[in-house]
């Protein structure tokens, strides 16, 4: 993953409403979740939210695809994953972790 994209996956992250709406998705997993539910559950006006999805989608943080009459949203597990990824690949000082007893912040290395 090169920088510019690590940049826009942050930047897009970098919002409350935008990292609510990021986090459920994660939860909802491969099934993903249309605009309506995220609204209703998130709390937040639709016309709203599609700006947020939008600037999720455009950093290549989320999918959509159609489906019928409604849109499905799903986390782009792979960008997450890259992203994580490009942030730990130098921890622990360039040495490979031990994933069984390192913490998630790769600290204990």
């Amino acid at each position: 993953m090169d920088e510019q994209a690590v940049v826009r996956s942050l930047a897009a992250l970098a919002q409350p409403v935008r990292l609510q709406v990021f986090r459920a998705l994660i939860v909802a997993g491969r099934e993903g979740l249309t605009p309506g539910t995220m609204a209703d559950a998130l709390g937040v006006p639709q016309n709203t939210l599609s700006f947020h999805l939008k600037e999720l989608a455009n950093a290549g943080m989320v999918t959509q695809e159609r489906a019928s009459r409604h849109i499905i949203y799903r986390a782009a597990f792979d960008r997450m994953n890259a992203l994580l990824g490009y942030l730990t690949e130098n921890c622990c000082r360039g040495m490979n972790c031990d994933e069984a007893t390192a913490a998630p912040s790769c600290s204990s290395c």
